[in-house]
């Protein structure tokens, strides 16, 4: 971060300020590279898996694509809404907290958030490090019995899979401690980049099985007609949850938009246009693969390396590790970097947040986490099931409760009179809408019989959080004028 671009006031209490979570003297982001954020975001070894199941649904391919459409629609325009007060007030997602949460209780969803971030970032890096040590075999083959887990093996992870994921571990810290200004720099030329591999490998795969040869419908078509609708509509629930974190945490980068249109205008070509032709790229990819190896293979290290050329094998794994790089520094590096910033500003820097969520992706050995599927359905499925409730309160405050008016000043002040102060630096009726907006899709997850409602959480928490906050802040509103009348 750099501090010549804070504006920090006399007035500002130093244990809601630091450097990081100031205000920006200057906001200099353009429509590109909110573009290239979104980019990042995509283009990852798990945006590859989810786009090419999404494929694997049953479902015809139109039928697919018009999923895609309408679920990435509805991200967009959630992450415009979510955009605005960040990128008006130039405030961070934790600080932009405080007008709902209270100054203090801000830290509730930022830790939340700063905790599903970092679960997220060791898996990433865990993935990334696949595409790494097929590299290093390709060139060391030797090396291939230190990959035997039972045999050299410490905590679950393989002594080759420890050194594959140190190195992404290390490079992704290196990115990041240089600063803001260098991750934009990063993800301006890695999302492009990705593009271009991803075309090549697509052109490749293309001559080689045959375009007659390739069918786009993985899974064969199951449904039709009205029995494809409740498929679609779990597709588009799938896509939207998908980009929940991201979402919710959009004002960490919002904040740098020059002007609110350009935000749009990135968030636009980001969204729709990015997403729905790297879902193109990703079929076509997956779907060569059937004809050319005799199966479909929806991993993407996987399918580099049956590539038999060399060359192609390191650019193919280079390309996935810059791609797993860049949505992991954007989604799950920067957010925490904020949140756990925001807790203690007097003695955690924005850089020091980083670290702190980067060594805790080591302690909980994201390796256990991600080859267990009961635990990380109830473990990341529980944590999300906060993202909507977040967002829907966050939104209801911002525009039916405040009517889009934020005092700035007020974000940094300890003073009783801030209009964010509430009780004791907490905003009891936030809170209290948190809790049963959360409750329910917990129990969506967790309940047996709810279990067809898991693809909806993040819808169920958003609309309870908004319908129940409002209803909250709008009866005591209420009261407040009747009693002004009386």
């Amino acid at each position: 971060m750099e501090k010549h671009n804070a504006i920090i006031k006399p007035s500002y209490d130093d244990r809601l300020t630091n450097d990081d979570l100031a205000p920006l003297k200057k906001q200099t982001w353009g429509s590109y590279n909110i573009f290239a954020f979104w980019m990042s975001d995509v283009h990852s070894v798990g945006g590859y898996v989810t786009a090419g199941s999404l494929f694997a649904l049953g479902l015809s391919s139109w039928q697919v694509l018009v999923s895609l459409l309408l679920g990435i629609m509805i991200v967009q325009f959630f992450a415009n809404l979510v955009a605005k007060p960040s990128q008006v007030t130039s405030a961070p997602y934790p600080v932009i907290c405080r007008t709902t949460f209270g100054v203090l209780g801000a830290n509730i969803p930022a830790i939340i958030r700063g905790l599903i971030a970092v679960a997220w970032y060791g898996i990433q890096t865990y993935l990334a490090s696949g595409a790494f040590l097929l590299i290093v075999l390709k060139f060391f083959p030797e090396l291939a019995v230190y990959a035997d887990v039972k045999q050299y093996g410490f905590v679950g992870l393989s002594y080759l899979g420890w050194l594959g994921f140190m190195v992404m571990w290390v490079l992704q810290a290196v990115v990041f401690w240089t600063g803001m200004d260098a991750i934009r720099k990063f993800i301006d030329w890695a999302g492009p980049a990705v593009y271009v591999v991803m075309l090549l490998l697509a052109a490749w795969l293309v001559a080689k099985a045959g375009w007659s040869n390739i069918d786009l419908n993985l899974g064969g078509i199951k449904y039709s007609g009205f029995a494809a609708l409740p498929v679609m509509i779990n597709a588009i629930a799938l896509v939207v949850s998908y980009f929940s974190g991201p979402m919710l945490n959009f004002g960490d980068f919002s904040r740098y938009g020059k002007d609110f249109k350009s935000v749009k205008r990135g968030n636009f070509w980001g969204l729709p246009v990015n997403f729905l032709g790297f879902s193109l790229l990703t079929v076509i990819c997956i779907a060569a693969t059937l004809p050319i190896y005799g199966k479909l293979i929806t991993d993407p290290v996987a399918m580099v390396g049956h590539i038999d050329n060399t060359f192609a094998v390191v650019l193919g794994g280079l390309t996935f590790m810059v791609a797993t790089v860049g949505i992991n520094i954007v989604a799950n590096f920067v957010s925490p970097a904020f949140d756990f910033s925001n807790v203690a500003p007097k003695m955690i820097s924005w850089r020091m947040g980083g670290m702190i969520a980067a060594v805790g992706s080591i302690f909980i050995t994201p390796w256990n986490l991600f080859n267990n599927p009961h635990v990380i359905h109830y473990t990341l499925d529980i944590l999300g099931s906060f993202i909507g409730p977040l967002f829907g309160i966050l939104i209801a405050d911002f525009y039916l409760v405040k009517k889009q008016r934020v005092i700035v000043d007020d974000l940094y002040t300890m003073d009783r009179n801030g209009a964010y102060w509430y009780d004791n630096g907490y905003n009891r009726k936030a809170i209290t809408a948190l809790i049963p907006a959360a409750i329910i899709p917990v129990c969506c997850v967790l309940v047996p019989g709810l279990d067809g409602l898991a693809n909806f959480t993040w819808f169920i928490g958003m609309g309870c959080g908004l319908a129940i906050y409002w209803a909250i802040s709008h009866k005591q509103t209420a009261n407040v004028a009747a009693g002004a009348v009386a």
